[in-house]
């Protein structure tokens, strides 16, 4: 109930014995004063106030995150960590990158999700101010910290490679330096290693001492699960630094892990397979898109299609170094576009705001 003071009521007095205006002039006075006090009233009650992303370093968990998370909670595995590194000193992760965490966060709510950046200061509690560590830190199994390489190469053959300066000038180091990260991770401390450019459709927990198949005779490290210490991790430590090339692309990445498994298995040619305890995935399980095919992505599909195409998928490699520059709608019906929608609904709903 708004109450008028003193001086309006005396003003109302007085315009009352001046006619014929007095009606139009107490309607005037009485708008003005309710509209002043409404427009006030709403930005001096906290209650009343609107959440926007005015900063693209502010995200509202409430309004990027289910509570509790929209997750299908079955039987839960015994929980490795899921690792994703970023090698390069970048500190603006992509929607892709966000997406591929906030995914992996949603399938694996017993694990710990740890994104490793080199470019976080080491002794710098906080994260930089941008919109996707702010979504991220929305999810209590995340954890994004800075990426030592001298600590983590310590007490394998890389620690002495890594410390050689003219690694550092060679045209692939980055991804050179990534193919490295990965497995000494795996071998150090097991659980599952996946390339920021990974959408994660279902729990990975299950594929055990396991990576996938790319296309015919190639095997791909974007994605791998192992026990911590197992021998195949080693293997590819040793043939790493034995048979380093930091100068053909591929070479200690995709080559290397082909090169291991064909040793391993005493095989000419890979197929989907089990040896000694170690699992070359069928390629529709990690990479049901080959990267001849990447603008598959970006292509319309049904409902039905869709379904068809990823009923035995658990993660789709986007592969980013190609797609990277194609033009994505959204919303749309694109294949892309849905797993987005479908799998990193908070970063989805940013891209949409964006």
């Amino acid at each position: 109930m708004l109450r008028m003071p003193s001086c309006l009521l005396k003003l109302i007095r007085v315009v009352l014995s001046h006619k014929p205006w007095a009606l139009f002039t107490l309607i005037f006075v009485f708008v003005s004063f309710a509209y002043h006090k409404l427009y006030l009233g709403m930005w001096e009650d906290p209650e009343s106030r609107v959440p926007t992303y005015g900063s693209s370093a502010e995200i509202s968990c409430a309004h990027s995150v289910p509570s509790p998370l929209n997750i299908t909670r079955g039987p839960s595995p015994s929980a490795g960590n899921v690792f994703f590194v970023e090698t390069s000193e970048q500190t603006t992760p992509s929607y892709l990158f966000s997406c591929s965490v906030e995914s992996a966060a949603r399938t694996h709510p017993a694990s710990r999700v740890m994104v490793l950046m080199r470019g976080l200061a080491k002794k710098n509690t906080s994260l930089p101010k941008h919109w996707a560590f702010s979504l991220l830190s929305c999810f209590p199994n995340v954890e994004i910290q800075p990426l030592d390489l001298t600590e983590l190469f310590s007490g394998t053959p890389l620690a002495q490679w890594y410390l050689q300066p003219q690694r550092h000038q060679e045209p692939h180091f980055f991804p050179v330096l990534s193919d490295a990260c990965r497995i000494v991770l795996m071998w150090k401390f097991g659980g599952i290693y996946l390339d920021t450019d990974f959408i994660v459709l279902r729990n990975l927990q299950n594929l055990t001492n396991a990576l996938g198949i790319q296309d015919y005779d190639v095997l791909n490290g974007a994605f791998l699960s192992f026990k911590p210490k197992h021998k195949f991790m080693k293997l590819c430590i040793q043939d790493f630094v034995q048979e380093y090339n930091g100068w053909v692309w591929g070479h200690q990445g995709p080559e290397l892990l082909t090169r291991v498994f064909k040793k391993w298995c005493s095989i000419q040619t890979i197929e989907s397979m089990t040896c000694q305890g170690v699992r070359a995935l069928a390629q529709e399980v990690v990479y049901p898109i080959p990267w001849q095919e990447w603008k598959k992505l970006f292509e319309a599909v049904n409902a039905s299609e869709f379904h068809k195409l990823l009923k035995n998928t658990y993660a789709v490699h986007i592969w980013n170094k190609l797609s990277h520059g194609a033009k994505l709608e959204i919303p749309s019906q694109a294949l892309l576009a849905q797993l987005y929608s479908q799998f990193c609904p908070a970063t989805y709903a940013k891209m949409k705001h964006d």
